[in-house]
């Protein structure tokens, strides 16, 4: 199933969808721009276009290896011609070309693979083309952003495991209820909240009543990387048999050191 977005370019609001990690750019919402009334009209005028056929050609012939050369021959020796008129839809089928998308229906337009998409916005306005692709950029990038936090979310719940499976064999006895090693595992993740936020869950709740989740849910990246090598190194002071309370203080001047490293890092990357 296709994933779903909206860009808003000075204004405008521009559709997107990724189809298999694979992005593209309705460029019926660009073609309003051009004129509003009859978006569709403005993609057949640059379709009909000899540049536009060799260009959508060499793409699909550098991108596409089912692409139909042949059928692609013909329509560029018609192109330019008075008589000569091209859809999206008749490319695709003719052509089995796969940087156009065409569709009916609710999301109903023409999407285009994003590098066509841009070259299609450069023939539309030069201007909206690079507020296009400064904001598409941007978009991109926030995703890494996202699935770079995801990635460390994942990463510290994996780490949190190991963290219990410590717990387990070395802070509960042999002989309790589930209520009362639930408490244990309670404890022992606060000692890594108060080490790493300066608070536990329950104090965190208490202090945002209106956020939905757990304090490492709203935790930064930095936080969540310091967060899994504290889980690991509380493991294995666990191990060693390490007091709880000398657990706290150590835990908490390495997140302290960390936290300074990667920070100080961050800061470098700025201002390269």
């Amino acid at each position: 199933m296709a994933k779903r977005s909206i860009i808003t370019v000075k204004d405008v609001s521009i559709r997107t969808m990724t189809v298999n990690g694979i992005d593209y750019i309705c460029i019926t919402d660009i073609a309003k721009q051009k004129n509003e009334i009859d978006p569709a009209g403005v993609i057949a005028n640059w379709m009909r276009n000899r540049n536009t056929i060799e260009y959508l050609g060499l793409w699909e012939t550098l991108y596409n290896p089912n692409f139909n050369p042949l059928e692609f021959e013909g329509f560029r020796n018609q192109a330019g011609l008075n008589a000569f008129t091209l859809s999206p839809s008749q490319w695709i089928e003719t052509t089995r070309a796969v940087g156009l998308i065409s569709q009916a229906g609710r999301y109903g337009g023409t999407y285009a693979r994003s590098d066509i998409a841009f070259k299609f916005a450069n023939w539309v306005s030069v201007e909206f083309e690079l507020y296009l692709v400064m904001e598409f950029q941007r978009l991109k990038a926030k995703e890494q952003e996202q699935i770079g936090w995801t990635a460390k979310r994942e990463l510290s719940k994996i780490n949190y495991r190991i963290h219990t499976d410590a717990i387990k064999r070395h802070l509960i006895p042999e002989e309790v209820t589930p209520a009362q090693s639930s408490i244990i595992y309670a404890e022992e993740a606060d000692v890594l909240n108060v080490a790493m936020f300066g608070m536990t869950a329950k104090q965190w709740r208490e202090a945002n009543p209106e956020l939905k989740g757990n304090i490492r849910d709203y935790a930064t990246i930095n936080e969540l990387i310091c967060l899994s090598n504290m889980e690991n190194i509380n493991a294995v002071l666990i191990n060693d048999g390490m007091p709880q309370g000398e657990r706290l203080v150590k835990l908490n001047k390495i997140a302290i050191q960390q936290m300074q490293v990667l920070e100080d890092n961050e800061g470098r990357k700025l201002l390269k």
